[in-house]
């Protein structure tokens, strides 16, 4: 019962998140947001700065991989509020952006390939690069993802190569699949 009771709590403050970062763009915070910016560029939980904004999602009854997808997606979320909410995973906004330069595939392959306490290194250049081509990002499943990296079947990573480099009808089972995957 207690480990319900805690797993319960644990998405409610992972739902949470995401929606307390969109207050804070509702609100017009600036400050808080560029307190949260300040993350960028740092390991998760290295900027103190952001403690007084993250520090309600996180708790002695979190683990790390949570810890870590809370102070780095309010990082990137800080700095591409005004993102659309895309659908599906990083792979596929990735992949809007697969014409447009040559490098974009290496880049890839480099988050893919990244460890876990690299990630906040390449997920701020390739956020950078969905910002500036002006394509949308799916905060929840970042979120999500980010929690999972570390995971030693790298289901995340898997399933982000797939939505790149797979066709489109691949996609759409697994958006379709997804959408299952979150009702549950």
């Amino acid at each position: 019962m207690a480990v319900e009771t805690s797993v319960n709590e644990a998405v409610k403050a992972d739902a949470g998140v995401i929606g307390y970062l969109k207050d804070l763009v509702k609100r017009q915070d600036r400050a808080a947001l560029a307190h949260l910016r300040r993350g960028l560029g740092k390991r998760p939980g290295e900027s103190m700065e952001m403690y007084p904004y993250v520090g309600r999602f996180i708790s002695e009854k979190t683990n790390e991989s949570h810890d870590r997808a809370v102070f780095l997606t309010a990082a990137l979320f800080a700095d591409y509020s005004d993102a659309s909410q895309g659908i599906g995973d990083l792979g596929r906004s990735v992949r809007q952006m697969a014409d447009t330069s040559d490098s974009i595939e290496r880049r890839f392959v480099a988050l893919l390939d990244a460890e876990t306490d690299e990630l906040h290194y390449y997920l701020r250049q390739m956020v950078g690069l969905l910002k500036a081509n002006g394509i949308a990002v799916n905060w929840n499943t970042l979120f999500e993802d980010i929690r999972y990296w570390g995971s030693p079947n790298r289901n995340v990573q898997r399933r982000w190569a797939r939505s790149f480099w797979g066709s489109a009808e691949t996609n759409k089972q697994e958006s379709e699949d997804n959408k299952g995957d979150e009702n549950q």
